[in-house]
């Protein structure tokens, strides 16, 4: 793992401020330090952090930061390397000294420059990256680096402060001086002031913090804020966690023009709703495109199914490649700034996509309003956090029929009436005249998103098999690949896909796909033809011993392995997963043993239901999980976890075929 320092956000500074150098002085480590093979603190922990510092002074316009860490186990080398990011317009990283210490106390310092690198570049901004890697790692070793982060004269950040990392932490100091406007005292009195992202002065400090039992944040007595902490847990890393942010100990400052949270989220819809309404206007080119989509007796439901294929036919450039000025003006286009510059140009990112399906609902009549989500796959909201850029994506949201229908139309390849799961169970804003804009969209139905894998294989008396396999999917997991299509050649996901078989099937089988069916038509079942070949099972001088269900030999169960909890579960969605599979018989040979019919459950959560049936000369064993759950607590955590222990039981017995009672005799 690399370590990748936060990237602080940053608003307009009119004023001229100098700069400031408040460095953490690299030490001399104790004989204890060097000596160190584990951590009782931190038992098998393969790092851990003995400090971190970092100071914070808008007033100055300066960040530093520093750190130690002991290298205990192999893995641990992976600190070694360090990337920075950085706006490269207005901040620069300066000062960064780093050095390795082996465990016999020799010095190696860092040098050389670090490499530059760039992560993303949008209209004006860009956002780079400096990246270095201490010298002569190994396991023993101790690493120590500093770096200094700058800003010019029109910019300042928010210090967050990231108290709990992926490794223990010993001990850690912060500290954040705001800019002089927000301090206490005659000599910090100016006229300057601070322009927020939306052009509004901003006049309220604000911070969030989520913080170990006993740690308190200090502020003196002109508005200086620290926190020392020691003994800090690693981050938890448990199978099926939601997004880290929403539980770390951490501290986010940040400065706003806002004086409640109330008013803030009332103010931020209603600009947020302006917008929208601007851009999602149904003019006279919308009503035009419209007019000749729809047929004079659609009802509502095919008018809004129409339209919805209408945009998802078009570039999503979120999905594909988002034209440069140099493209649009030889082109002849514009930058959308409406939904008919979206219509015109046939193109657009997953927003303006979205939009424009809202102005074409609208214009069709259709009662439609937009909704502002948070991406489940980042976090949840939270109204205590005075960001409305915590929300990530836009819905639509019409009613037909008394009944609202829920539509992902800037999702590329999601089927009409469906949304990506990241989406679902999703707290944000939606249009309302009523003032009651907060909504959550309703989670995923579980028979939404299904899986049948269908296996037809021939054995002979050596274990040998060959056959085909033959998957059919809907939901969630269909798009998963329909979406990955859109940016890989079909080759490559033939060997992604290979590989994800690979994870599943018994050792000893080769299985690969053949060919895709429905690929690019996200309103049928997406299948999936694959053949198979190999030497299943284990032979002896009377018997064939076969695994009793296909897909479950290299299976791993999530939280088998698991003792206890500390999080919730986030599974994304619910599924059913169907295998359906047919051997066919070696010669000579018939079934001794087969798995026990079972009907495993966790009451109205999940069940397993197995099933074998045979026939002469073959016999089909048909295993069933449907899960109903997205969530659970962690006080649920030991009930789920003995449903899936069971499980792993059931899925354990075998298929014995045996000479029948003619072929002994010969």
């Amino acid at each position: 793992m690399r370590i990748l320092a936060p990237l602080p956000a940053m608003l307009c500074l009119l004023a001229m401020a100098p700069p400031m150098a408040l460095r953490a002085q690299f030490q001399a480590p104790t004989d204890e330090e060097l000596k160190m093979t584990a951590d009782p603190k931190a038992p098998g922990a393969a790092a851990v952090y003995l400090n971190v510092e970092e100071i914070a002074d808008d007033k100055m316009h300066f960040q530093s930061f520093y750190a130690r860490i002991k290298v205990l186990q192999e893995k641990g080398k992976e600190l070694a390397t360090v990337e920075v990011p950085y706006f490269h317009n207005g901040s620069e990283i300066t000062d960064i000294k780093a050095r390795t210490i082996h465990a016999d106390g020799t010095v190696i310092p860092l040098v050389g420059k670090p490499e530059d690198l760039l992560i993303s570049k949008s209209g004006g901004e860009e956002i780079d990256r400096k990246v270095f890697n201490l010298p002569s790692v190994e396991v023993g070793s101790i690493l120590e680096y500093r770096f200094e982060r700058c800003y010019d004269d029109h910019q300042y950040s928010s210090p967050f402060w990231e108290i709990q990392r992926p490794y223990f932490v010993h001990k850690a100091h912060y500290a954040f001086t705001p800019f002089k406007g927000f301090l206490e005292g005659s000599e910090n009195a100016t006229s300057r002031y601070l322009i927020d992202e939306r052009g509004n002065t901003a006049n309220t400090l604000i911070w969030r913090s989520v913080l170990p039992k006993g740690a308190t944040m200090k502020s003196d007595s002109i508005g200086r804020f620290s926190l020392d902490v020691t003994d800090i847990p690693s981050l938890p890393d448990e199978e099926w966690m939601p997004p880290v942010e929403n539980f770390r100990y951490k501290v986010q400052f940040y400065y706003k023009s806002a004086v409640g949270s109330a008013d803030y989220w009332v103010s931020e819809s209603k600009r947020w709703s302006k917008e929208v309404n601007h851009f999602a206007e149904p003019s006279a080119p919308i009503r035009a495109a419209v007019n000749g989509l729809l047929a004079p007796g659609d009802c509502d439901l095919d008018k809004a199914r129409k339209l919805y294929l209408a945009v998802q036919a078009l570039d999503n450039t979120d999905f594909s490649r988002k034209k440069d000025a140099a493209e649009l003006k030889q082109l002849k286009l514009k930058a959308a700034k409406r939904a008919e510059d979206t219509w015109a140009q046939k193109s657009g990112s997953s927003e303006d996509i979205a939009l424009l399906y809202l102005a074409m609902a609208r214009a069709a009549g259709l009662t439609a309003n937009a909704m502002k989500v948070v991406d489940r796959q980042k976090g949840i909201f939270d109204s205590g956090y005075l960001s409305f850029d915590q929300l990530d994506d836009t819905l639509v949201i019409l009613k037909i029929g008394g009944k609202e229908i829920e539509l992902d139309p800037g999702e590329k390849m999601c089927p009409f009436q469906t949304v990506h799961w990241r989406h679902s169970g999703a707290s944000g804003f939606i249009e309302r005249g009523n003032g009651k804009n907060a909504q959550t969209t309703p989670g995923q139905p579980y028979t939404s998103n299904k899986t049948t894998r269908f296996g037809d294989l021939t054995l002979d008396q050596q274990g040998g098999v060959q056959g085909s396999l033959r998957f059919v999917i809907t939901g969630q997991e269909a798009l998963y690949w329909r979406q990955l299509a859109l940016g890989n050649d079909e080759e490559e996901v033939k060997k992604q896909f290979d590989r994800q078989l690979e994870k599943n099937i018994p050792e000893g089988v080769e299985a690969h796909v053949d060919h895709f069916l429905g690929m690019d038509d996200p309103s049928v079942n997406l299948v999936v033809m694959i053949k198979a070949q190999g030497t299943l099972g284990t032979v002896t001088s009377k018997r064939l011993l076969l695994p009793g269900f296909f897909f479950e030999t290299r299976g791993r169960l999530p939280f088998v392995a698991q003792e206890k909890r500390q999080e919730f579960v986030d599974m994304h969605y619910g599924e059913i997963v169907t295998d359906q599979i047919t051997y066919h018989l070696p010669a000579g040979m018939t079934v001794e043993g087969a798995p026990a019919e079972a009907k495993i459950s966790w009451p109205q959560q999940a069940v397993l239901l197995t099933k074998t049936v045979p026939a002469p000369g073959q016999i089909v064993v048909a295993r069933s999980l449907a899960r109903a759950f997205t969530f659970a607590k962690p006080e649920e955590y030991q009930e789920m976890r003995g449903f899936y222990q069971k499980i792993a039981t059931t899925d354990q017995q075998q298929l014995v075929l045996a000479a029948s009672a003619a072929t002994k005799g010969l």
